[in-house]
């Protein structure tokens, strides 16, 4: 009964310790201050923002650099380069990952995806 009282005892002081380390970190000026970003960083742009300027200028819109997967998960045959933007990387078909790749973008080729600062797979 004794053991458990004083296991009981010092962790209630190791508790209030923490808690009063935390407060006075929170107090104390750092000189660093965070401003939100918004979702999702960086913005992704819009093909249909591009399309309704040329519209309004007359022009014909240039396509898109990259376009957004189906919902099945595929990429439209128009942009067969599946992109992952956490990874950094692109699949071209016919790789080992092709087929199990979920992208994030799909790219006309691959020289669209290496000036989006994207690198081919090593398989």
């Amino acid at each position: 009964m004794k053991g458990a009282l004083g296991l009981g005892l010092l962790g209630g002081l190791a508790f209030a310790a923490w808690r009063a380390f935390v407060a006075r970190a929170a107090e104390r000026p750092r000189g660093v201050e965070w401003e939100s970003a918004p979702f999702p960083f960086p913005p992704v742009p819009r093909p249909t923002s591009t399309a309704a300027t040329a519209s309004r200028s007359g022009a014909t819109p240039a396509p898109a650099a990259w376009t957004e997967p189906n919902r099945d998960g595929s990429c439209p045959s128009t942009h067969p380069i599946k992109a992952k933007l956490a990874s950094g990387i692109f699949h071209v078909p016919g790789g080992l990952n092709y087929a199990r790749t979920n992208p994030d973008r799909c790219y006309p080729d691959e020289a669209a995806a290496e000036a989006d600062g994207l690198r081919p797979s090593k398989v």
